[in-house]
């Protein structure tokens, strides 16, 4: 089968507008949280969230076409249009090049915005841009339409593995030639009164609202929930002959993928189906020696557990253990748009030859014993990461790279 490199990357989030800034920021352990400002949250246990401020979204597309797209649509845009410049084409085969979008859960803000006008002025005030702001294909469709692709359009709804499963699919796409480049887009902006309340009422937020630069806390034995962020990861992934032949700066090489359910629970995590992910890719790459793992690592009392668990049995014990990272301290769970903007965190650490800090790691959990970089980023020359995203409904995905 073809190789697959990745040769374009674009990111907003809460902690930068574009990918420089943000993994800037993130090197140096800067936080994101805040209280949210998106809306009234006064009423609600959580009340913090990475939220992306001073966005304008008329920066990024036709004013007039504003409306048309929800807020995840249009982060996705902007990160999708700094990959697509940082590939650097001169021309590309359109019908060769496509695009997988991907998001938890799409355009909930609209989805409230129309429910509500409906129940108190009624169904015939309902906006026609309702639906087409909504759909989470619709980031594949808006993008698509911008830059011209007319290969696979594809979308990945699989809650929190979203992104991950998209730059899987991706993969598979060029590998199998149906594209020579596909471009990855995932993108989330639930921060709104049924999506805070709505993770709340599960008791999966973490309420802790008078501090919320120290909310999210991954893998501490203190974490109490995760913190919802937003924002988009976009990357362009191309075969690799092709980007040869024009020339293009390769990031890395996408040299495994792992996808697995854990048909258990719709939101109780286990061991077993991560597990089978991880070694489903490491499987795949070769069994490579791995120099780093950007988690899952929500901050949820579960899931850090489970995913250290995981990786021990992985690697066969704790000492064989690479070191590991979570950047949602910074900026929140993306929750679809995870994968894809933690994976382009991935690829600049191993130009930048950095790991990123697990910041607010303070209190050491006996069931979360791994090496976790706290707090300070550590210099390191990586050659093979790992990514991993884990979703409600037992859905698992994980992606190796390597420097090439």
């Amino acid at each position: 089968m073809k190789r697959v490199v990745v040769t374009g990357l674009g990111m907003i989030n809460a902690v930068g507008m574009e990918k420089e800034s943000s993994f800037k920021a993130i090197v140096e352990g800067k936080c994101g949280i805040k209280s949210i400002s998106l809306f009234d949250a006064s009423k609600h246990t959580a009340q913090i969230a990475g939220e992306i401020t001073d966005f304008d979204p008329k920066t990024v597309m036709n004013p007039k076409d504003v409306k048309k797209a929800d807020r995840f649509i249009q982060f996705g845009i902007k990160a999708a249009q700094e990959a697509m410049e940082d590939a650097n084409f001169d021309t590309y085969d359109n019908e060769r090049f496509g695009l997988v979008s991907a998001s938890g859960i799409g355009g909930l803000t609209n989805i409230e915005k129309n429910s509500i006008v409906s129940h108190t002025r009624g169904p015939r005030r309902i906006s026609p841009f309702f639906i087409p702001s909504a759909l989470v294909n619709m980031l594949g469709g808006f993008i698509s339409i911008e830059h011209g692709l007319k290969g696979p359009n594809l979308s990945d709804v699989t809650a929190c593995a979203a992104g991950t499963h998209a730059i899987a699919n991706a993969t598979k796409s060029i590998m199998l030639g149906t594209a020579d480049q596909m471009l990855v887009v995932g993108a989330e902006a639930a921060i709104c009164d049924v999506g805070i309340g709505g993770f709340a009422s599960m008791k999966a937020l973490s309420t802790d609202n008078d501090t919320p630069e120290k909310s999210s806390r991954p893998f501490d034995a203190t974490r109490n929930g995760f913190v919802m962020g937003e924002g988009s990861g976009a990357l362009v992934l191309e075969e690799y002959e092709s980007a040869i032949k024009r020339g293009a700066r390769i990031y890395g090489e996408v040299i495994g993928f792992g996808e697995s359910g854990d048909a258990n629970h719709i939101t109780s995590p286990v061991v077993d189906g991560p597990y089978r992910a991880m070694k489903a890719a490491y499987e795949m790459a070769g069994r490579p020696k791995i120099d780093y793992i950007n988690a899952h690592g929500t901050s949820t009392p579960a899931n850090d557990k489970n995913e250290s668990a995981a990786m021990k049995m992985l690697f066969g014990s704790k000492e064989n253990c690479p070191p590991v990272s979570s950047t949602k301290g910074q900026i929140g769970h993306c929750l679809g748009a995870a994968g894809t903007i933690e994976a382009v965190i991935s690829l600049m650490a191993i130009r930048d030859s950095i790991i990123p800090p697990t910041i607010n790691y303070e209190n050491e959990d006996p069931d979360c014993d791994l090496d976790y970089v706290p707090n300070i980023a550590r210099k390191a020359e990586l050659t093979i990461i790992m990514s991993n995203s884990f979703g409600f409904g037992g859905t698992n995905g994980s992606i190796i790279i390597k420097k090439i």
